[in-house]
């Protein structure tokens, strides 16, 4: 074979590898555009939003505020050496309860910055 014909093969290798590309970018380009179609006959096929007579409205007392409380752990209790393992059922159904004492818990200025995250308290 001579170097002719080695380049004209060359030249249609590189067109059929340029002509399989193209096409196949217009198999994607046409998948594409026809979801989008499904997806829009789809969304007319919807029900229609609320109108506004239909939204929701706030109850007669007012809006519903959150409520804060101090909690602290309800921990499980220790096991006595050759005493009987708690089952899940004998455990309370919240891991917290409601403290007694509900003031919050101030950060102090040149402290560690965290509640009870390390470090000595403030003084010592």
């Amino acid at each position: 074979m001579s170097t002719a014909t080695y380049e004209l093969l060359a030249a249609t290798q590189h067109t059929l590898n340029m002509t399989a590309a193209f096409l196949g970018g217009l198999v994607i380009a046409g998948a594409l555009i026809w979801a989008v179609r499904v997806g829009m006959r789809v969304l007319d096929r919807d029900t229609s939003h609320p109108r506004p007579d239909e939204q929701p409205r706030l109850p007669l007392t007012g809006p519903v505020h959150e409520e804060r409380e101090m909690r602290e752990p309800d921990d499980v209790p220790v096991m006595a050496d050759g005493g009987a393992r708690l089952m899940p059922y004998e455990l309370h159904p919240a891991s917290t309860r409601r403290g007694r004492d509900q003031t919050r818990r101030r950060w102090l200025p040149g402290s560690t910055g965290s509640f009870g995250g390390g470090g000595l308290p403030r003084g010592l």
